[in-house]
């Protein structure tokens, strides 16, 4: 079915990040678990109504429609590509229209919780506590994504401009800036994993007690147990500090463009979601203030 030449061509030619690599593997081959009951051996012989076989069998099985709009985006890429390397004549997935999304408000933390997560919860003065904690503030002071995050090198601080240089997706640079009270936490954590951290010479700023650069599950595992301590949330990832960060943002009146530069959004539409939680606490404040609500 050509994937490796697939993967290969997604990791060296678009870059994409490991996780977003792992992601596109796992869709790709549960695709093509489902095609076994076909007896398929050729890409060429796989039809429309087969992949919309497989998205009717995924929504049974109690996938989201946003799930499922991923995993069809994953075969849109993949057919895409077999098309244009000419493994394919027609390209089946032109003519599967994706399942409507649900509407879901982003998860937020209130920022009472988001104060007694950052100074009342203990970390530990080590080289370990100051690195989990500097990664919960990393997330919340400036709404990086858990790749970004995990990618961040040493030199991408900048501690005379008080800002962080971020490789988003797509390879897309953007700059953050930051307090001078959070650079100066950044840089004793610095300090701190130069003395008293683990014996290495890696270029990344958050890396594991071995040395090693962090991974997703452990920052996932970090921020969930993190949260679990002062908000009652289902959902505890770190893309939830995200969305923190920028409905916390707009409340306190920052524009939506200024929101959409730092978050790294490619077009507004995809920050205005924001808009729709802080229309939302509008209400409720208004339904408990105003005599006649």
């Amino acid at each position: 079915m050509h994937t490796e030449s697939f993967f290969r061509y997604l990791e060296f030619e678009k870059r994409y990040s490991t996780h977003t690599l792992i992601s596109y593997k796992n869709d790709i081959e549960q695709f093509l678990s489902f095609l076994t009951q076909f007896e398929i051996t050729a890409c060429a012989q796989i039809t429309h109504a087969i992949i919309r076989s497989w998205m009717v069998e995924l929504l049974d099985n109690d996938q989201s429609a946003s799930t499922v709009n991923r995993k069809l985006s994953t075969l849109r890429t993949y057919f895409k590509f077999l098309h244009r390397e000419g493994f394919i004549n027609n390209n089946p997935v032109i003519k599967v229209q994706a399942p409507k999304k649900e509407k879901r408000l982003p998860v937020v933390i209130e920022e009472s919780a988001i104060e007694n997560l950052l100074d009342k919860v203990e970390f530990g003065e080590g080289f370990s506590g100051r690195r989990d904690k500097l990664i919960v503030e990393m997330f919340y002071q400036t709404g990086m994504r858990l790749a970004e995050l995990i990618n961040l090198k040493n030199e991408d601080v900048n501690f005379y401009s008080h800002t962080i240089k971020v490789l988003g997706k797509r390879n897309k640079e953007r700059i953050i800036p930051i307090t001078k009270t959070f650079g100066s936490l950044i840089l004793d954590y610095v300090i701190v994993k130069n003395s008293n951290g683990p014996d290495n010479k890696s270029d990344f700023l958050f890396v594991t007690n071995k040395g090693e650069q962090l991974y997703p599950k452990f920052v996932y595992n970090l921020i969930n147990n993190c949260l679990s301590q002062v908000a009652t949330i289902e959902k505890k990832s770190p893309h939830v500090l995200r969305h923190t960060f920028a409905t916390h943002l707009l409340n306190k009146g920052a524009e939506l463009n200024a929101i959409k530069e730092l978050l790294g959004h490619a077009s507004l539409a995809a920050t205005q979601v924001y808009t729709h939680n802080t229309t939302e606490r509008l209400k409720s404040i208004y339904k408990q203030a105003h005599p006649r609500a």
